[in-house]
């Protein structure tokens, strides 16, 4: 399956915001797969196969008729199962052959659509997305890294690189404090403590947070990941990167911004916030698309790797080689961060 490990596809990704979904069918793709998506008569998504089995013509390019989708070459029409429904033409005392075009299950929640690749798979998406609460959003996006969905989840879950690629942003090189980082591993993905430092040196913090009791990143099965940060005040802000690999040189990212328990309205977030966390964001894609092009130089030779490098080992399992992450994997790192 274009070089991704089978257990990839019976898994639930990110495909699209719901608000990019409306009259329109939305080309998409996902581990290499070509996928169309629209909305049935009751505005219900669905996805197809981006094929028509006729002619093979993209229905991607064809349009919605009675939350149908319809090939633009001969117009032949298929619901929302795939189902082959009309055949222009065909004469009204013979009935369309039993034809299907290849059909995939969606569902929709907190702002996204989520697409399981597979006929066969897990029943939903992870706890982690399912519990996110959509009145707790204060922002959606969506954004496209040119990396291979491996680095572009280290990266987000990697605190190291902070002081040199966003200096001062997020933290200042010689702020450094010691910590201790405790990774424990499951069968669902895996969640890192960092403890022994309630302030981060940036600005960030200074202009927008308050003492923090928690700080905790997460990975949850197949690509979302969390940083969560709670504060004495009892407040949580969740940051929250959907990572939904195209092909192995790129990689969709859907963020998400939760806060719980403080005053954060959409438009102060909008306004004040958000050109700090874009900054960043786009810094971090720079840096991706510089390494992807550096490792393509270098005929992607292996990479060096430190205990420091803590969730590198359980994603590279995951998205190289299909294994889940286990409670052997689990252990506690010091670090100055």
């Amino acid at each position: 399956m274009n070089g991704w490990h089978p257990r990839l596809f019976r898994q639930w990704y990110a495909v699209a915001g719901g608000a990019r979904l409306r009259t329109r069918p939305l080309a998409i793709q996902l581990l290499g797969l070509p996928l169309v998506l629209a909305r049935d008569a009751h505005g219900r998504p669905f996805a197809l196969e981006d094929r028509c089995p006729h002619r093979h013509a993209p229905l991607s390019s064809g349009c919605v008729e009675h939350g149908q989708l319809r090939c633009p070459y001969h117009g032949w029409r298929f619901d929302h199962d795939g189902r082959l429904t009309e055949v222009p033409g065909l004469p009204a005392d013979l009935q369309a052959p039993a034809i299907r075009a290849s059909a995939f299950p969606v569902i929709e929640h907190d702002g996204l659509l989520w697409l399981r690749p597979s006929q066969e798979g897990e029943p939903a998406p992870s706890a982690l997305v399912m519990d996110a609460r959509p009145e707790h959003r204060r922002f959606l996006w969506q954004t496209r890294w040119q990396a291979h969905v491996l680095e572009a989840m280290e990266n987000f879950l990697d605190p190291l690189h902070t002081h040199y690629l966003h200096p001062g942003l997020v933290r200042r090189g010689g702020a450094r404090a010691p910590m201790q980082a405790r990774l424990r591993c499951d069968p669902s993905g895996f969640v890192v403590d960092y403890q022994g430092q309630p302030q981060q040196s940036g600005l960030l913090y200074r202009l927008f947070e308050s003492p923090r009791s928690q700080e905790r990143a997460c990975f949850a099965l197949p690509g979302s990941a969390r940083i969560e940060y709670g504060y004495v005040s009892g407040a949580a802000v969740h940051i929250t990167l959907h990572f939904s690999p195209r092909d192995d040189t790129h990689t969709e990212v859907f963020a998400s911004l939760h806060v719980q328990g403080r005053w954060a309205p959409r438009w102060a977030v909008r306004w004040l916030l958000w050109p700090f966390l874009h900054r960043v964001g786009e810094q971090d894609k720079r840096m991706l698309a510089l390494q992807s092009w550096n490792k393509q130089r270098f005929d992607a030779r292996g990479s060096a790797s430190t205990p420091l490098d803590l969730v590198r080992a359980p994603l590279e399992r995951w998205w190289l080689h299909g294994e889940v992450p286990h409670a052997a994997q689990s252990r506690t790192q010091a670090l100055l961060l």
